[in-house]
């Protein structure tokens, strides 16, 4: 019997359906929509869901949803919305989905917040060179004779921000109660957008000078590969760091190892290119390089937000409302 909510379907990950949406969250989601989350669409050219797609008015997607074309989208008359439970939506949805009208929502800004945490933790513990400490310590089992230690601190730190991106603003937030001093680079942000963030604009080339710590929060555009490269590597003073959370790509990894390897920076890497490194990668044996197997994004109880995001998406579609988190086709060449 119709239940006469909107018809719904899971595209993702079979897995990720409970991560995302716990028990209290996935009830609240079934009182409105018509949603089953035993049928998880991993495939949509398998007949069962192409027959689902049919009568499917809202389509929630996340990590693993297959690619939306035309033709899946031909099969799919009803869609009136894609509401994805993550980050970018550029891995599945093709030109088609906005050239039908079909409305799109994304959870970025949910994922954005344990980024911005995980960046502003790198920096407060890179400012007390913590895990060059901890490698010696774990060395030696000492203390120098003295009891003082070598580190940079964290009052007055110049801390350069790459990208006004959902994460770079959030880090911008985080900033503010520590004395440190933050700028901002980035392309689509005049003067006034620095001003109403608190921060000065400075073009890339001066805030890499003037920055002890460069943090890249830009999307991955064909624009931004290799974006810190070694002339920009070379630009930055000795003994800073820099952290990327963003994407692998838009640092040169053969040129950030030989800056490494001369002692010049250390570095921060939660994303690399390619990801997973190769086992022979320098990257994993540089004294003065932490990687982290990208992590920095939602996990653990985190990912619930998520869910979360998408429920509120859910009730705002339902009732007319402006979707908060809106995604159009021409927020993708600068977005994530």
């Amino acid at each position: 019997m119709p239940s006469g909510r909107p018809v719904a379907m899971f595209a993702m990950t079979a897995e990720n359906v409970p991560r995302i949406f716990p028990p209290d969250v996935l009830a609240r989601l079934r009182e409105r929509l018509d949603v089953d989350p035993s049928f998880v669409a991993g495939d949509f050219t398998d007949p069962r869901v192409r027959a689902r797609l049919a009568e499917t008015e809202i389509l929630i997607t996340g990590w693993g949803c297959p690619v939306l074309d035309a033709g899946t989208l031909d099969a799919a008359p009803r869609l009136r919305a894609v509401l994805h439970a993550a980050g970018s939506v550029k891995g599945f949805a093709t030109p088609a989905v906005w050239e039908r009208g079909i409305l799109v929502s994304s959870a970025a800004a949910a994922n954005a917040l344990p980024v911005a945490e995980y960046t502003l933790a790198m920096i407060l513990l890179t400012g007390k060179n913590v895990f060059a400490h901890r490698e010696r310590l774990r060395s030696e089992r000492t203390l120098p004779h003295d009891g003082t230690l070598p580190v940079a601190g964290n009052f007055g730190r110049r801390v350069g921000i790459v990208g006004a991106s959902r994460i770079g603003r959030r880090l911008i937030e985080l900033l503010r109660p520590f004395d440190l001093a933050v700028s901002l680079a980035d392309p689509y942000v005049d003067e006034a957008g620095a001003a109403a963030l608190g921060v000065p604009l400075l073009p890339l080339d001066e805030l890499l000078t003037g920055s002890d710590v460069v943090t890249v929060h830009a999307p991955q555009t064909p624009e931004t590969r290799h974006l810190i490269g070694r002339r920009e590597l070379a630009l930055m003073p000795a003994g800073s760091v820099l952290i990327n959370t963003a994407r692998g790509s838009l640092v040169d990894h053969e040129a950030l190892a030989e800056a490494l390897r001369a002692g010049h920076v250390s570095a921060i890497l939660d994303v690399t290119d390619p990801e997973p490194l190769p086992a022979d990668s320098p990257l994993h044996d540089l004294p003065n390089a932490f990687v982290t197997p990208h992590l920095a994004g939602s996990q653990g109880n985190e990912v619930a937000r998520l869910g979360l995001t998408v429920l509120a998406e859910t009730e705002r579609l339902l009732s007319g409302e402006p979707l908060a988190h809106r995604v159009t086709a021409e927020d993708l060449h600068r977005t994530a």
